[in-house]
């Protein structure tokens, strides 16, 4: 493989652009040493920082809300896996750690060559939104994930290292984890 990344991303409207936790979107940044006032910034990529508390940005985002926060049970997750293995099946990408939560995803996946990241996240998505839709019907808002994600570049060996461990053994709550080496798990973290 030519590059691996670590994917993160939400299910729709649990955790929104302004969220206390943090957030990682794009927001508009003033820079005091450039003559223009102000520029919108994307904290998606890798090395950019999260964004940080904005109240006023999440009332915003929860107004514009299509429907309820999207939150999976197992049974979702278990088609989402059987998913994105497929996908990177089909795309002959690596896989090297998935966890899906109740509210999230995290995957770790080697690709060749150096498609665009938001590619890779996009085709994960809409093959599971397809699957996910066909199966449990399609959620009122249309949409079972937010609109963008988390892609960072995976950057050494070390680094892609910790992410699976991260991805695998640190997630609180997974719904379903698996690995090449370790497969399917239920529930709990496969720990060694």
């Amino acid at each position: 493989m030519d590059r691996y990344w670590f994917l993160t991303n939400t299910t729709y409207g649990t955790w929104l652009p302004g969220d206390q936790r943090g957030f990682v979107g794009r927001v508009w940044e003033h820079r005091e040493e450039d003559d223009e006032e102000e520029r919108r910034i994307e904290h998606a990529l890798h090395e950019t920082p999260y964004d940080a508390n904005i109240p006023k940005l999440e009332m915003a985002s929860q107004s514009l809300m299509k429907g309820s926060p999207i939150l999976l049970n197992k049974e979702q997750a278990e088609v989402v896996l059987d998913q994105f293995r497929e996908t990177a099946l089909i795309r002959h990408w690596e896989l090297l750690a998935i966890s899906i939560m109740y509210n999230h995803f995290h995957i770790v996946v080697g690709v060749m060559g150096d498609p665009k990241p938001g590619k890779i996240l996009g085709d994960f998505k809409s093959y599971a939104t397809r699957t996910l839709s066909k199966k449990f019907g399609a959620p009122a808002s249309e949409t079972w994930w937010t609109e963008r994600g988390s892609k960072r570049k995976i950057k050494d060996e070390v680094s892609l290292n910790n992410r699976v461990v991260y991805t695998l053994y640190k997630q609180p709550n997974p719904l379903v984890t698996w690995s090449p080496g370790t497969g399917l798990h239920f529930g709990v973290p496969p720990y060694r």
